[in-house]
């Protein structure tokens, strides 16, 4: 099944878990995974979906091996089994990555849909990231949203700062583009 069919599939059996209306597109994946490669070392990735990102991550140069997705769609699960293998998969929520991944990482890309989420949740998953970063390592992001999709409340108390990154026009809808750093 392509990416498109499995998204538009999982969309209808369950729409409050979508919050997009289509697959992130090749541009919006090239802006996330802009300035990562073999030297980053571990990478995560939370929300990969069908994969849009994780592809993009891989065609950076991050190798398999350091590539670590949180997934809690089964669906979306199984077929990022098959389509990267080599990766290391955990079907839970990202606020879980703490448990499962030693700190030191290079960098966090997220897919999630944080400004949709109730800002506790936003917090602890954006939490659980900075405990697995390595210092000065980004925590990327993209948002369909006209503001950061991290709570003023979480980048205040986490010491976080916060570069905007382009709008990505083809992408439906655009996005932006946000990485933020721990001080």
């Amino acid at each position: 099944m392509s990416d498109l069919a499995l998204f538009r599939r999982r969309l209808l059996q369950n729409p409050r878990q979508m919050s997009a209306i289509a697959p992130s597109s090749r541009a919006l994946a090239r802006a996330m995974a802009k300035g990562l490669g073999p030297a980053t070392g571990r990478v995560v990735e939370f929300g990969p979906g069908t994969g849009s990102l994780t592809r993009a991550i891989l065609d950076a140069g991050v190798s398999p091996e350091n590539l670590t997705l949180f997934e809690l769609d089964p669906h979306f699960a199984e077929h990022l089994r098959t389509a990267f293998p080599g990766t290391t998969l955990h079907l839970t929520g990202a606020d879980t990555a703490a448990d499962h991944v030693a700190a030191g990482v290079g960098a966090v890309v997220s897919g999630l849909p944080l400004l949709s989420m109730p800002d506790a949740v936003c917090d602890a998953i954006v939490s659980a990231a900075f405990q697995i970063l390595a210092p000065g390592a980004p925590f990327i992001q993209f948002t369909y949203g006209p503001k950061p999709p991290v709570p003023a409340d979480t980048i205040a108390k986490l010491g976080l700062t916060v570069e905007t990154g382009p709008k990505i026009w083809a992408n439906l809808p655009p996005a932006r583009v946000y990485r933020f750093r721990q001080i």
